[in-house]
């Protein structure tokens, strides 16, 4: 078991398994006005119709200048479109942030934590929507509360923008959350669209680790419950668009975004006393062995195994991988199951066409 470290002044919690301490966060210039809200958007080789919808979401909610800051960091995008958009959308409203080469995911949301001015950081993606009263709604808890971070409920939509569930938490009240450390631990219920954050709580826990490529707010945000509350609230204030050409679609059909769930359970195991750690892991590993079942159903029913085998049986190595108990067993068995139905009812289709 890795043992908890400190570094720097601001005594974040690092472990060894994170081989670097996370990325220091520099305090904001107390020298300039601090506005209650960074919105911070990174982009790279953002679509046009996309990040238009993000920033009409957010400037619909404008309260001005003094109390939100609204800034898009690009990633040394291969073109000019996030730039474009924010100059016709954003009417010198929006400001704009190029950086000189692609770093990554994790990279550009630390780059865009430094430049945030404002009290509560809120990391907005380039394909993501605000829903009305987010931002009422959610300062109303920061500023009657101690939380950390807040959140909301959010809706999945597809590529056209059509709802097609609601997701997070269930819980009708708005309030503190108790034993929302482990919960965080075992699943991970909550998307950046829909939480923000106070600065100076990444100030005093560093950035987002850099190595991490699909989970990074995952591991941020069980690295900020081991040490602040959270608040909730539960209306659905926040729409995460999932599309074919998202860098988590494109890590999926590969599965590293299951390799990397592993990674982050064996480290995130440290934020916990020994025996609670290895508890939350085990449940940790059995649900996202049946999320990674789940999506290698999915791929077989979208795409068939003829084209995307490769991909399926990647996501049910990684499930076992993952977890071996009964119920991941009975999950891959249901999968086979429907493989070969599948398979059945294409051959009877074709000797029917060939008789």
């Amino acid at each position: 078991m890795s043992q908890r470290h400190y570094y720097g002044n601001c005594g974040a919690v690092f472990t060894e398994k994170m081989l670097l301490p996370p990325p220091l966060i520099s305090d904001a210039d107390g020298s300039r006005a601090r506005p209650f809200w960074s919105v911070m958007i990174p982009t790279y080789n953002a679509r046009a119709d996309y990040l238009e919808e993000t920033l009409r979401s957010v400037l619909r909610q404008d309260p001005g200048p003094e109390q939100m800051q609204i800034e898009v960091v690009d990633d040394g995008s291969i073109d000019n479109t996030a730039s474009e958009v924010v100059r016709r959308i954003g009417a010198g409203r929006v400001a704009f942030h190029a950086k000189p080469q692609n770093t990554g995911l994790a990279n550009t949301w630390n780059k865009c934590v430094e430049r945030a001015r404002g009290n509560w950081v809120h990391i907005l993606h380039q394909d993501d929507l605000v829903l009305p009263g987010f931002y009422e709604r959610l300062r109303n808890g920061a500023e009657i509360s101690d939380a950390g971070a807040i959140f909301c409920r959010y809706a999945m939509a597809n590529s056209k923008g059509h709802w097609m569930s609601i997701c997070g938490l269930y819980r009708e009240s708005a309030g503190l959350l108790d034993d929302w450390h482990a919960r965080i631990t075992v699943r991970n219920l909550i998307v950046c669209p829909a939480i923000a954050v106070r600065r100076r709580v990444y100030e005093q826990l560093g950035g987002f680790l850099p190595r991490l490529h699909y989970v990074p707010d995952w591991e941020m945000w069980q690295r900020i419950a081991s040490q602040f509350s959270f608040w909730f609230e539960p209306s659905i204030l926040a729409c995460y668009r999932v599309h074919s050409n998202s860098a988590t679609s494109r890590m999926r059909r590969d599965a590293a975004d299951v390799r990397e769930v592993r990674e982050v359970i064996d480290l995130t195991t440290a934020y916990h006393s020994p025996a609670n750690g290895r508890a939350l892991a085990r449940k940790a590993r059995s649900w996202y062995a049946k999320v990674a079942v789940f999506n290698a159903r999915e791929m077989l029913v979208e795409a068939g195994f003829r084209s995307a085998w490769r991909q399926i049986l990647k996501q049910i190595f990684e499930a076992l991988r993952l977890c071996q108990n009964r119920h991941v067993i009975w999950e891959i068995c249901s999968f086979l199951t429907l493989w070969f139905r599948i398979i059945a009812s294409r051959l009877k289709r074709r000797m029917t066409v060939e008789s």
